[in-house]
């Protein structure tokens, strides 16, 4: 009985704890992309995209934006 119980509790705490730290890594990869334009190209190649020059200052000013919104929350 308390086998079942630790399992779904340890379950359910990986899980939560899992999901915050690819949430955290997620968002410093992000800031990172921010300030190197040579990372966010690379991204976007795979995606199949090619930028040129302006469309990728564009990108970066719409992720610095995004960020400096009140609680970084969209629209």
């Amino acid at each position: 009985m308390w086998t079942v119980i630790i399992s779904i509790i340890t379950l359910i705490v990986g899980g939560v704890g899992g999901f915050f730290i690819g949430v955290y890594y997620l968002r410093k990869q992000l800031e990172k992309m921010q300030n190197d334009p040579e990372m966010l190209k690379k991204m976007a190649k795979q995606m199949g995209y090619n930028m040129n020059n302006t469309q990728l200052q564009k990108a970066q000013n719409m992720m610095k934006n995004q960020q400096q919104r009140p609680g970084g929350k969209r629209r």
